[in-house]
């Protein structure tokens, strides 16, 4: 949304998404197995994951209302979002790991050689969140161009779920273009959320962004929310049962079922930040969950330096309950600082140029 008009129900449900980051990734860098597997928090971890698609939903009903969706602009802002992704790489890994600062346990779970191009190569070129959300930015943008139909994105989305299971793993073979495969439909974890199907997220949400748009209600929006979420939860959960590994096994490269259920629960998540809004007053952690969506690239940035860096000082693989739990406290605590300080530097300088700071976004 503009800061003209937002929604306070999508940055509640987007400030929440934004909060669990830290919580997931420390438990997944730092938890032993143990930890991982078998502790209540490592089980309450596993289901908070399940939820971190809720971002891109809401990042697709943002599009549908961006002054900049037209396709030179959208890919513009696409381009740049996918550069972050690769910055990040170079401080999150390539750095650290140039200044030996990671565990030796942490680089033999990777399977490289200490030190060598490869090591370096997969580290820089790894696709993450930010690679997906800003070559997906382009895909819908040039979606938008063919038809801005919002029932022809939604299928489009839904079929991308269906085959993208059958294109998993396919590449051409040549250097340089098995890493465009490998961004497009991969199935190795050089690539965490290939576009094809994690950008169908993105394509349901701008199908939920055109709907609200259309008939100017969010209440409508919402409501029709629910009743996707129970048909797609209703037949994912249908194919989740009928074949598990095929389509649940693995998170990242999971089938059909695993998509179509994962995506109705997460539009469920999102129609629960509006009955949050709408049922419980304004308090002092909703006004946190408001700053972490405003924040949302610099906070993802922000955790993943002081999650890698952190392993220095807390190893890989090797905390229980009680340190996780301490480690997790204390990064969420340091980003939302570094975070204030930041807006605090960049408010003096508005007010040092004579601009106002007086103006904060409205909801609707």
């Amino acid at each position: 949304m503009e800061n003209k008009k937002r929604i306070k129900a999508i940055d509640m449900a987007r400030g929440i998404s934004v909060f669990m980051m830290i919580p997931v990734h420390s438990m997944m860098i730092y938890s032993d197995i143990n930890t991982w597997e078998t502790s209540w928090l490592g089980k309450l971890i596993q289901i908070a994951e399940r939820g971190s698609p809720m971002f891109l939903v809401i990042m697709g009903i943002s599009f549908a209302f961006s002054s900049k969706s037209d396709f030179l602009s959208a890919s513009i802002r696409g381009l740049k979002l996918a550069a972050f992704g690769y910055i990040l790489n170079i401080l999150r890994f390539v750095i650290p790991l140039s200044m030996g600062l990671f565990p030796d346990n942490y680089l033999q779970a990777g399977g490289f050689e200490n030190g060598s191009f490869e090591l370096y190569k997969h580290y820089f070129l790894l696709g993450d969140i930010l690679q997906l959300a800003g070559f997906t930015l382009i895909l819908i943008s040039l979606i938008q161009l063919l038809s801005k139909n919002k029932y022809v994105i939604l299928g489009l989305a839904l079929l991308m779920v269906v085959v993208s299971k059958e294109l998993s793993g396919y590449r051409l073979g040549i250097v340089g273009l098995n890493y465009v495969t490998d961004i497009l439909w991969g199935n190795e974890f050089n690539v965490y959320f290939p576009m094809f199907p994690w950008s169908a997220f993105v394509m349901i949400g701008l199908f939920f962004g055109i709907c609200y748009r259309e008939v100017g209600s969010p209440e409508k929006m919402y409501g029709q929310m629910l009743i996707y979420s129970a048909l797609l939860v209703t037949v994912g959960g249908f194919l989740y049962i009928t074949n598990y590994d095929y389509h649940f096994a693995d998170y990242y490269h999971m089938g059909p079922g695993g998509f179509l259920l994962l995506m109705g629960l997460n539009i469920f998540l999102v129609w629960i930040g509006h009955v949050l809004v709408k049922y419980i007053p304004h308090n002092r952690l909703y006004d946190l969950f408001y700053f972490n969506s405003r924040e949302v690239t610099g906070y993802y940035f922000i955790q993943w330096i002081l999650i890698n860096w952190g392993m220095y000082f807390f190893g890989f693989s090797s905390q229980g309950t009680t340190g996780c739990l301490a480690i997790i406290i204390c990064l969420t605590i340091c980003t939302i600082v570094i975070l204030k300080i930041k807006n605090w530097f960049k408010s003096k300088r508005y007010l040092a140029s004579g601009a106002s700071t007086d103006i904060k976004p409205s909801y609707t």
